[in-house]
């Protein structure tokens, strides 16, 4: 006895002691208003564990299940009044077809057309009942097929005051003028009756069929709803480490129901169908919304990535520490940065989930990193050339034995034009990784130039030209001072070094003006300017034999310019075979 009170106490202990959650283990606490503001029921679903969000995120879905159950009996009630209007249509039709014929015997001239009339509303009439037959089929088991059934019981007293009409048309006796349109009034009145009751039928039909559309369009609201805040609780199940394939059962199944089904056959529940979704809550008024929320970020999101972008430059333009290839590049990266972010609020307000668009998104960043991993070192260096500014945008640069003015440069390559128009793109790897000349990446340059003369020539008043000539120029920097200096006493010529300063762009300018001046100046003056001589002696000894006299040696004597230049001189030997070449200077 004992023993069972302490066991007793034991499990009361117990009972007492554990969380809430464990012992309500089996039942959702998320589900009681499934109207629930989505906010709301994120924090609601925070806290919970694993196990006890497998059990919202079913509770949610049995919740989805049953909404989707209602969906389909609406939806099979519309097609069922859909098919009860048609056998109605089906019946006036086939009455409509009997009175042509009848008004068509009733018409007739003789007994044969009259006959012939009857017999023609009599496979009308057989026809008619065979359709309606058929139509009564299609709603066979519905409860409120007794007025159609109804309908197609006097299509058989159609077809007995036919035969009387036949009768009378045949000629056959028995049967009076009288009694004949006595017949036909009951037939005409049968008939009118009818056509009442078919009216009222489609009318009705068509009356619950509008409200049964109206009726599946809040049911399709509520199941979006539904939908909405299932998916919350699968992705919460799913944060907290749910089993991959309990999570992708349940997005295939909320995939599966979702979205609406319309039936072309049917125009008009098509057309119901659809303007019940766009002027619901949960479905076209809420996508309107989220469409102008999504437009609105993406305007506002251009807007600021216009403003980063006009800011970033200014500050560029402000420091001299920058290159133009790095503003540019900081604005156009600046301002697509802004505009992406803009772009992925914006989706997140069309309700996409942007969680698995960045997971995509860096999948596929680190695939093409991998594939494009030269890329990567183009990449590298092309930040670097930014960076440290070994050039800028319309430098000339010679780079690789290539040179030109640079015109753009990406983060993977540069874009050169040569002097004679050639657009050469060279990879930025290959720029960093070899030297680069900037021809003009400062103010000034220094033009070198040489001039010669000749040895017979006056010396200072060459200098004394030269000097004029540079001093004259307007483009010619005054500081540093320009350097004109005897420099070699070269094998044909005196050379004189001249080696003004001038603003880059000036460069070739003063060049090609001081190399014409001075060549004018020299003719005016008369110091020439020499080119290269060589003079040439040639000595050729034979050797006989004693008695045999010696030729006289001949010497020939060439001149290879206007100005004395080297002397070598051959001696040949008593084959030829022996040459050797002395320089005079």
């Amino acid at each position: 006895m004992n023993r069972l009170l302490r066991s007793a106490l034991v499990l009361l202990v117990l009972a007492i002691s554990l969380p809430a959650s464990v012992l309500s283990a089996d039942k959702a606490v998320t589900t009681g208003d499934p109207e629930i503001a989505q906010e709301d029921l994120k924090l609601k679903l925070k806290p919970l564990l694993r196990s006890e969000l497998k059990v919202e995120a079913d509770a949610w879905l049995q919740l989805l299940e049953d909404k989707v159950k209602q969906i389909s009996t609406a939806e099979i009630a519309v097609k069922d009044k859909l098919r009860e209007i048609s056998a109605a249509e089906t019946y006036e039709s086939a009455l409509d077809a009997v009175e042509k014929a009848k008004n068509k015997a009733a018409e007739a001239t003789d007994a044969e057309a009259a006959a012939a009339s009857v017999r023609e509303a009599e496979q009308a009439l057989e026809d008619a009942a065979v359709e309606g037959k058929a139509a009564v089929a299609k709603v066979e088991g519905n409860a409120e097929t007794a007025s159609v059934t109804a309908i197609a019981a006097k299509l058989a007293a159609e077809k007995a005051a036919l035969e009387k009409e036949r009768k009378a048309a045949a000629g056959k006796q028995g049967a009076d003028e009288a009694e004949a349109e006595e017949d036909d009034d009951a037939s005409q009145a049968k008939t009118d009756a009818t056509r009442e009751k078919l009216d009222a039928a489609v009318a009705k039909r068509n009356e619950d069929r509008k409200n049964l559309l109206a009726y599946l369009a809040d049911l399709r609201g509520e199941q979006t709803s539904l939908i909405d805040r299932t998916n919350l609780a699968i992705e919460a199940f799913e944060l907290k480490g749910g089993k991959a394939e309990e999570v992708e059962e349940y997005r295939q199944y909320v995939t599966a129901v979702a979205g609406i089904e319309v039936d072309v056959t049917d125009i008009s529940a098509t057309w119901a169908t659809l303007t019940g979704w766009l002027f619901s809550e949960e479905g076209g008024l809420r996508w309107v919304k989220n469409i102008s929320l999504f437009l609105a970020i993406v305007f506002v999101a251009m807007f600021l990535a216009r403003i980063v972008g006009k800011a970033i430059e200014r500050v560029m333009a402000r420091s001299n520490q920058t290159s133009q290839l790095l503003g540019d590049f900081l604005v156009v990266t600046s301002r697509r940065l802004v505009l992406a972010i803009g772009i992925i609020i914006g989706l997140a307000a069309l309700e996409v989930n942007i969680g698995p668009l960045l997971a995509v998104i860096g999948a596929a960043g680190f695939v093409i990193a991998f594939a494009l991993q030269n890329s990567l070192g183009n990449f590298a260096s092309g930040i670097l050339i930014m960076v440290f500014k070994p050039f800028d945008v319309g430098d000339v640069v010679e780079i690789g034995g290539v040179l030109g003015k640079v015109k753009s440069m990406n983060l993977l390559s540069v874009l050169i034009h040569t002097p004679d128009n050639k657009a050469v793109i060279i990879p930025n790897n290959n720029i960093w990784s070899d030297s680069i000349t900037n021809v003009t990446g400062t103010d000034s340059r220094r033009v070198d130039l040489i001039f010669g003369i000749g040895y017979g020539d006056d010396i200072e008043k060459a200098q004394g030209i030269m000097e004029q000539v540079v001093s004259e120029h307007p483009m010619v920097l005054k500081d540093p001072e320009p350097v004109i200096r005897v420099h070699e006493l070269a094998d044909s010529s005196v050379n004189f070094i001249c080696r003004p300063w001038v603003k880059t762009e000036d460069y070739w300018d003063v060049f090609w003006d001081v190399t014409r001046s001075v060549k004018e100046r020299f003719d005016q003056d008369g110091v020439s300017i020499p080119f290269p001589q060589q003079d040439i002696h040639v000595i050729e000894a034979l050797q006989v034999n004693s008695d045999a006299t010696s030729k006289p040696s001949a010497a020939v004597s060439g001149q290879g310019g206007a100005a004395s230049g080297d002397k070598q001189t051959a001696r040949a030997g008593d084959a030829g075979a022996d040459t050797s070449l002395d320089e005079d200077g």
